[in-house]
């Protein structure tokens, strides 16, 4: 195929328009913005992007499990289903997942630790890949722990921590949520932070003070924002206060359902951590599948009703709603597709320390393993879809 010379096309958060070659073999190359490049049109073939937006797929930091599989009560029987489960993933815009593994016995964690690196190790080009796990647990406050089994919520012990981590590294395990609180003087954060990996806050009781203690300590990020934490209080700000003052590099995860948090509270989120947020779907293992309804959660059940899924006694569990989809619902209530594609695309990168520029996650890139989106402002609209170029 000879070279094609794409112009008029956008990048998230970046001014102005874009051009760039896509080569004989399908990659991005000289991406650059337009009027560097404007004569080139003269010289190759022409596609015309009408403004739409360019941007690597998503990354999905807290996704629990799709289509019936739970990634923390995988068997072995069941990672040719996995296989398959992520190949449609990948066909949903996903290019990347931290597969989550909620509280549960350390033996379970690990076991579900190795299988997940079987898996890793096995993926084809067609799959969504699968990064280090996030443990979101089991060092929770108890009072915040939500649909975490209470018999297994724990405060951080050294030697179990590193009994957890044996034979296990930032490869396996990228992310780990955990109450600061738990951790006063910040040394399972700080060993966790030593071993590469990023350490979020959440499911705690932490003040201001002692979540911008973690957050000064190395702490990057905020799981699930407002949820499973004290509200932000104009007497007693909270860990959300302290995520958007805090100075370094940190991050805000957001459920971007209008359940989880309310799309008013959401886009105003946005407002007060410019830069800073970044969408999750929280999805758990009905995602993916057609039917609404009662599902297994290992001895547990939940039901889902549009979208959300509650445990048995009321308690909100998660979603079925993807992380492109909540992508969308933020770019209609915010009326600002920048916002709504970055927080799905480039921030989950950046938050795991891959690199916070749009330019550098798309050049050299190979075209049909991006996104492009195009935005109805005057329906509130933003959509995505492979790019392709007609024949």
């Amino acid at each position: 195929m000879a070279d094609v010379y794409c112009s008029h096309l956008r990048l998230p958060g970046e001014p102005g328009f874009w051009c760039f070659r896509l080569d004989g073999q399908g990659l991005v190359r000289d991406l650059r913005p337009e009027a560097v490049h404007a004569a080139e049109a003269r010289h190759h073939r022409h596609w015309h992007w009408q403004g739409d937006w360019l941007s690597p797929a998503a990354v999905d930091l807290q996704i629990n499990g799709l289509r019936g599989l739970w990634f923390g009560h995988l068997e072995a029987g069941q990672l040719g289903r996995l296989h398959r489960a992520l190949a449609w993933l990948r066909r949903q815009g996903v290019d990347a997942v931290c597969p989550t593994l909620i509280t549960a016995p350390v033996a379970r964690l690990r076991r579900s630790l190795a299988l997940l690196r079987r898996v890793r190790q096995r993926q084809s080009a067609e799959e969504t890949r699968l990064l280090g796990a996030h443990l979101e647990g089991p060092f929770l406050a108890e009072s915040r722990r939500g649909a975490h089994p209470r018999r297994h919520v724990q405060p951080p012990d050294p030697g179990q921590l590193k009994q957890l981590m044996q034979g296990f590294s930032a490869e396996d395990v990228a992310l780990l949520t955990m109450a600061p609180e738990l951790d006063p003087h910040h040394g399972a954060l700080t060993w966790l932070a030593e071993q590469g990996i990023v350490v979020s806050l959440g499911h705690t009781e932490a003040s201001q003070a002692q979540a911008a203690a973690a957050f000064a300590a190395g702490a990057r990020l905020l799981t699930h924002t407002f949820n499973a934490m004290p509200p932000l209080h104009h007497r007693a700000p909270g860990p959300v206060a302290a995520a958007c003052m805090a100075s370094g590099p940190v991050f805000l995860g957001l459920i971007a359902d209008g359940i989880h948090v309310d799309p008013t509270v959401a886009v105003l989120l946005t407002r007060m951590a410019p830069g800073r947020v970044v969408l999750v779907s929280d999805a758990l293992a009905p995602y993916g599948l057609a039917e609404e309804g009662r599902y297994p959660w290992g001895k547990r059940w939940i039901t889902v009703r549009q979208g959300v899924c509650r445990l048995e006694d009321g308690v909100m569990g998660g979603t079925t709603v993807g992380i492109l989809e909540g992508a969308a619902r933020l770019a209609r209530w915010g009326r600002n597709p920048d916002e709504a594609i970055l927080a799905a695309t480039v921030r989950p990168r950046a938050a795991l320390g891959r690199g916070d520029s749009v330019v550098q996650h798309l050049q050299d890139a190979a075209l049909p393993q991006l996104l492009r989106w195009r935005w109805q402002p005057e329906t509130g609209r933003l959509s995505w879809a492979t790019p392709r170029l007609s024949a």
